[in-house]
């Protein structure tokens, strides 16, 4: 099967897309971005592979529409378990690395009880690691380092005071060691990872008929042929791509934004790094676009600083402002000065989600005045990035929005992060074809 891949590499994380022949897409991945974007690209596309192999699974089923409960708990255990085999091997690759580093004269009398402390720790990471991938089971992240880092730092704490190691001797180890396995691409062959899948769950005898195992073996069986691909984004020009394999991010996001709802005219992207009022025609090529300048002011970046300042998770930024009564007014969302106005506020007794909701709309209304030079907002519109996810983000862009340009269709799709990554591997598709259109505006 032909497939033709989109990434998008942004300055916080790297998406990729699949699409197969049909303009369809087949899978999505995402990835923390790294230093390293070449790695990131292709952990990214890893992921989407492994999506799309979902999809396959699924279409071998008979449809997303008529998967019955047995076939969606058995893709469920599939997923799982290949999950679980995923992070068993990088939990290897994480030990090798460790063990590695206990050498020279730091180590000479206490190496040995190191590497022992080491191995003892990862014992017990592999031992409670299937709890982790059991149904129910709740995770904060599905990346890597996010899932072991949590657990070696808990462990690794209480082995080191059993043994009487120091807790910095192996604090210091892992956060060497997980940079240098982050910044490996994912090895080995993903057939064979599922295959193995299939094996435990087949093992661990959930019920599940044989019928179910054949077709998903047989689903397998399917090539993903690579056939051409395009990357865009913050961290395009690293990679190891030619010159007719880059498009631009006003392009893709444009693009992307007309796949997702073709009667889109407006595109608003915050990302990590910029905001981007896009104006697009009626086959999404763009006609006119405005970009924030350098400074990472009511991006993606702002808010990470933000929820630092405060110690909070980003994910939890937007939950509490939604919580606000009496937004705080605040006219600079200067990433400089953010810290300081942001404790001096704290100080003098505003509330946490005052400030936090001041903070989002200030955020929108330079939003907006980019969407505004970009030449307003027409028609449909569609708000694509991670900030799109925010939802008192989107609750001051609805209410700005209405009262600048009035009664206008707002599109959010739950996938739009991934709008940029589509737009490319649309481009992609549309030049393997020998279909140039758009792609020198």
């Amino acid at each position: 099967m032909k497939t033709f891949v989109g990434i998008d590499l942004g300055s916080t994380t790297t998406k990729a897309v699949l699409l197969d022949e049909e303009e369809r897409v087949l899978g999505r991945g995402i990835t923390n971005s790294r230093s390293n974007y070449d790695t990131a690209c292709k952990v990214a596309t890893e992921e989407a592979k492994i999506d799309a192999r979902f999809t396959l699974f699924r279409r071998e089923f008979g449809g997303t529409d008529t998967l019955d409960d047995q076939v969606e708990d058995f893709l469920g255990a599939l997923e799982r378990s290949f999950r679980l085999e995923q992070f068993l091997e990088q939990l290897g690759d994480l030990e090798e690395t460790c063990t590695r580093l206990v050498r020279g004269e730091r180590f000479e009398k206490i190496g040995r009880e190191v590497k022992s402390a080491l191995a003892e720790v990862f014992k017990r990471l592999r031992a409670e690691a299937p709890a982790m991938y059991a149904p129910d089971a709740e995770r904060k992240s599905d990346f890597f380092r996010d899932i072991a880092g949590s657990r070696y730092l808990a462990v690794a704490e209480e082995v080191g005071r059993d043994a009487g190691i120091p807790y910095d001797v192996l604090l210091n180890i892992y956060d060497k060691s997980i940079i240098a396995v982050e910044n490996r691409p994912p090895s080995g062959s993903l057939n064979e990872k599922f295959k193995s899948a299939l094996e435990r769950v087949a093992k661990e005898g959930a019920g599940f008929s044989r019928e179910l195992g054949e077709n998903a073996e047989r689903a397998l069986g399917i090539e993903l042929e690579e056939s051409y691909l395009v990357g865009t984004g913050y961290g395009r020009v690293t990679l190891p791509f030619s010159k007719e394999h880059i498009r631009s991010e006003i392009l893709c996001h444009g693009l992307g934004a007309h796949m997702m709802y073709p009667k889109t005219r407006t595109v608003l992207d915050i990302g990590g790094q910029d905001t981007k009022g896009i104006q697009v025609d009626a086959d999404g090529i763009v006609e006119n676009f405005q970009m924030n300048d350098r400074c990472a002011a009511g991006c993606g970046r702002y808010l990470g600083y933000i929820a630092d300042e405060m110690n909070m998770g980003l994910h939890e930024l937007g939950p509490l402002a939604m919580k606000s009564g009496k937004p705080a007014r605040i006219n600079s969302t200067c990433t400089v000065f953010a810290g300081a106005e942001l404790r001096d506020r704290l100080a003098l007794g505003e509330k946490r989600e005052d400030i936090l909701a001041g903070l989002h709309r200030a955020i929108i209304l330079r939003a907006v005045s980019i969407l505004s030079r970009s030449g307003g907002v027409a028609d449909q519109m569609t708000f694509t990035g991670g900030v799109a996810k925010n939802e008192a983000a989107v609750r001051e862009l609805k209410k700005l929005i209405a009262e600048n340009y009035g009664d206008v269709t707002i599109n959010i799709n739950p996938d739009s992060i991934y709008t940029g990554a589509l737009g490319a591997a649309e481009f992609a598709r549309r030049a393997a074809e020998g279909r140039m259109e758009g792609l020198d505006a």
